[in-house]
């Protein structure tokens, strides 16, 4: 029996095709990395019975980074990353030990079928995964084929089936243009990144922006949103005049008249047909005229314009639709939200999507009547040649996807419905009236048949007041007759879905990644979301494209990524080699970054109008070690610590508050320590500004607080307040945090474990002594006597946390509450007390093992 190992990319999905194949008959246990799972049965395969395991991945296996010392932005010359640094595949998420997990998985198999996502980046994940499996593989028998992979666009019995039968090989050359993009990218946009980020941050204080990112999309994007600023700032309002006029069919209706000429821009001009009509008494009927018109269907949808009706009607930021989309497609509800084809297939089993909706109260009726008198075939659109358009699979109610995964649902199922239905058709009848020699025009339309408006009622034609009966040569009192002043307006700011059309139209990312661009330059303080989900550039945004375009526009203008792009989409073709299109792409902006860097004054001179120096920003706290009076505590983002007199900056711990540590000083450098806390929920500690940036120790790491310093004797160390390992990561050291009494607490120097003890102690020490079954650091404990819960009325005692029965009670675990998920723990070799051992998978640790440090801590936790 052959051995069969299928991997999805994720494990919801994994979930659902091995239900499917298996028909439910399947086995199912935890793979060891706790995150993905192993679906196993038994079945035929290539007519022959086959051993099956489907499992998952989660989204990419490895990323790209360059090798270690290229990651120092102090030490590596940003013009470096265009060609001497090198690159390497990391994993993408270390915790996951992906690679590690597959191979266990992948040993002794036979065959490999691969169920990731069927796009680009579907079959650059592919060849990830064959990367950590062929090498434990069986090895194949000659000429056998061993990997396969399946091609689908929804999870539906009869999408999986058919794909399991009909099994192809992954792409080489569209994983290749994966590569290119993501080599291209991290190339280009650290170097631009770094050198940005540091001359600017190194001068100004309130840009409030943690970095100053640069990316060869991203940018571009941003370049969009200010054009339109641009247009709105240098727009010069315009007056004009319209003549209006009104006629009387009968006495007690009127109907307004459009003017032909619309509008004139001289008011003399406006004021004499305004005294020619005037002298008519009567309008008369030049022309009757009844046309039947067609509003068409709407075309298929595809990712672009899900994209921007979710923005535009359902107040959806692109990023946020576009993960409700995907929790629909792993779920079943909708084929793959990734596409760019708007064209259906002929063999595409439309009856049987729109079947499904036939008992939807909010649309079954119109579904019942389609499929009573026949569905009409949807309009021709473009085929991309990847997946289908975006359809509902499987019928849903609003308690079942709730909140905005039904409003999405909804959108997309209805859209699919209209396109399956008929023409909307009116009747238009258009008025012409001669007032005097000028002529005027009225329009009514009246719906003959509804055909799709039915089902999407925001595309019906307005209800408009039925116009009279008349024919040429009627006449018709004049009601009113006046002239309007109005002026010209700007447009306004650009909608995402504005912003999603012109990157799609210069072809500006792809249907993937236009949500990740958009939320970028959102993040990074380039524009900010206003009502209507317009996007506002901020003066940052502003200022760092008008200076792109002083140096060089080709930087901003969507023309040369426009190329790129076309280049990708080449090697995905197999019509362009991989190397050349890399080396190519990397020399042009080598050079336009030499050019960049030479000319960056064009650009410090607009920053110098519009942001203010180092020197003249921030507050005053701390004293500088070197010249010992005040620096500047910059809280703008990222916040910092300034010497103007040393004119030296000191970064800080991001996403929480800095203030003084009671005037205490390091005993290495006489720098006044401050204090970085996430908030009264969560965790705080001392550090040195000097030491934080400029590590004193060998084994510590540029970002590391006193909670990992390794001083030997310094009261605020590590060395002094470290506890215990930490109950839940590998590598952190629970430290006493000396300023948090009377609601005492200890906190991981690595990851957000709080463990809360001793409540209204009067004082907590670490003792210098260490426990005999666990090895941590003994505590002392003073309580007062009116608030001892110490047996016998005691007010001290001295014990481990860990192991010490009396403490059994004062001791609870919690996690940090942070301000942001991006706060970073210090890393490096830990010095602390305490390493125990016995830790089972998962984290938990054995309570009945004596000698574990934390065993029973952990007890307590349960």
């Amino acid at each position: 029996m052959r051995t069969v190992l299928m991997v999805a990319e994720k494990p919801s999905l994994a979930q659902s095709i091995a239900k499917i194949l298996s028909r439910g008959n399947m086995s199912s246990r935890k793979g060891l990395n706790g995150a993905c799972s192993v679906h196993e049965y038994t079945g035929s395969f290539i007519g022959q019975s086959a051993h099956f395991k489907m499992t998952s991945v989660c989204g990419h296996v490895m990323t790209l980074d360059f090798i270690g010392k290229y990651n120092s932005w102090d030490k590596v010359d940003p013009a470096e990353l265009f060609s001497k640094a090198p690159t390497e595949k990391k994993e993408a998420n270390p915790k996951l030990t992906m690679v590690k997990f597959l191979q266990v998985e992948g040993r002794g198999c036979d065959c490999i079928v691969l169920w990731l996502d069927c796009d680009k980046e579907g079959e650059n994940i592919c060849f990830e995964v064959l990367d950590a499996v062929l090498p434990v593989m069986n090895k194949p028998r000659g000429t056998e084929r061993t990997i396969y992979r399946a091609k689908f666009s929804s999870i539906t019995d009869t999408d999986i089936c058919n794909a399991m039968n009909h099994l192809g090989e992954p792409n080489r050359n569209e994983a290749l243009s994966v590569d290119a993009r993501q080599e291209l990218d991290l190339r280009i946009g650290c170097a631009f990144t770094r050198f940005q980020t540091k001359y600017f941050q190194g001068k100004y204080g309130n840009l409030d922006s943690s970095l100053i990112s640069f990316g060869p999309c991203q940018t571009p994007t941003l370049g969009f949103c200010v054009e339109r600023h641009d247009k709105i700032q240098s727009f010069k309002p315009e007056t004009y005049w319209v003549l209006q006029a009104k006629v009387n069919p009968e006495k007690e209706s009127s109907l307004t008249l459009d003017w032909d000429r619309v509008r004139v821009f001289d008011r003399e001009v406006a004021q004499m047909f305004l005294n020619i009509t005037k002298m008519a008494k009567e309008a008369k009927v030049e022309s009757v005229s009844k046309k039947e018109k067609v509003k068409q269907r709407p075309l298929a949808l595809n990712t672009v314009e899900m994209l921007r009706v979710a923005s535009a009607a359902l107040g959806m930021g692109p990023q946020h639709a576009m993960q409700i989309a995907e929790r629909l497609y792993t779920q079943g509800y909708i084929s793959y939200p990734r596409t760019e084809t708007t064209h259906y297939p002929e063999n595409f089993d439309l009856k049987g999507c729109l079947r499904q909706q036939a008992n939807n109260p909010y649309w079954a009726e119109t579904v019942k009547v389609l499929l009573s008198e026949g569905i009409n075939r949807p309009r021709k659109g473009h085929d991309a040649g990847d997946h289908p358009p975006i359809t509902p699979m499987r019928a849903a109610t609003e308690a079942e996807l709730g909140g905005d995964g039904w409003r999405l649902y909804e959108y997309i199922t209805r859209h699919f419905i209209a396109t399956v239905s008929a023409d909307c058709k009116y009747l238009q009848t258009t008025i012409s009236f001669s007032i005097g020699p000028e002529r005027f025009t009225c329009v009514g339309k009246v719906v003959t048949s509804p055909g799709f408006t039915e089902v999407m009622p925001w595309h019906s034609i307005p209800l408009e007041e039925s116009l009279p009966h008349c024919e040429k040569g009627d006449l018709f009192p004049i009601g009113e007759i006046k002239l309007l002043e109005k002026q010209t307006s700007p447009p306004d700011y650009l909608t995402e879905a504005e912003l999603i059309t012109l990157m799609e139209k210069h072809g500006i990312g792809t249907d993937a990644s236009i949500p990740v661009h958009i939320n970028n330059i959102c993040q990074r303080n380039y524009v900010t979301v206003e009502s209507g989900r317009r996007l506002k550039p901020t003066n940052l945004g502003i200022v760092l494209v008008h200076g792109y375009y002083k140096i060089d526009a080709e930087l901003v203008l969507p023309t040369i990524r426009s190329a790129v792009e076309k280049q990708l989409n080449l090697i995905a073709l197999g019509k362009a080699n991989y190397h050349q299109v890399l080396e190519h792409t990397l020399d042009i902006f080598k050079r336009k970054f030499h050019y960049f860097v030479d000319s960056i004054a064009g650009m410090d001179e607009l920053m110098e109008v519009s942001f203010s120096p180092l020197a003249a920003t921030g507050k005053p706290l701390s004293r500088c070690g070197k010249c010992h009076r005040f620096m500047k505590y910059i809280q703008a983002k990222p916040s910092r610590l300034h010497c103007s007199h040393c004119d030296d900056t000191y970064s800080l711990p991001q996403n929480g508050t800095i203030k003084l540590y009671k005037e205490l000083r390091c005993p290495l450098d006489d720098f006044e320590l401050v204090l970085w806390s996430s908030g009264s929920r969560g965790k705080s500690y001392p550090l040195c500004p000097y030491c934080y940036n400029h590590p004193p120790f060998r084994d510590m790491k540029k970002g590391m607080g006193c909670n990992e310093c390794t001083h030997p004797t310094c009261q605020h160390s590590l060395s002094m307040l470290g506890i215990g390992q930490c109950v839940e990561c590998e590598n952190g050291v629970l430290v006493l945090d000396s300023t948090s009494g009377p609601k005492w607490k200890m906190a991981c120097n690595k990851c957000n474990v709080v463990v809360h003890f001793f409540e209204n102690a009067h004082k907590v020490r670490v003792s210098p002594e260490t426990c005999d079954l666990c090895e941590a650091a003994l505590v002392d404990v003073d309580f007062n006597k009116a608030k001892s819960p110490l047996p016998g009325d005691e007010t001290q005692h001295s014990g481990c946390v860990f192991c010490d029965p009396v403490f059994q009670d004062l001791v609870e675990l919690k996690h940090a509450a942070m301000r942001h998920p991006m706060h970073r723990g210090g890393q490096g070799k830990r010095q602390g007390r305490g390493r125990g051992k016995g830790r089972r998978p998962g984290g938990r640790l054995n309570p009945k093992k004596p000698k574990d440090k934390m065993a029973a801590l952990a007890a307590y936790f349960v």
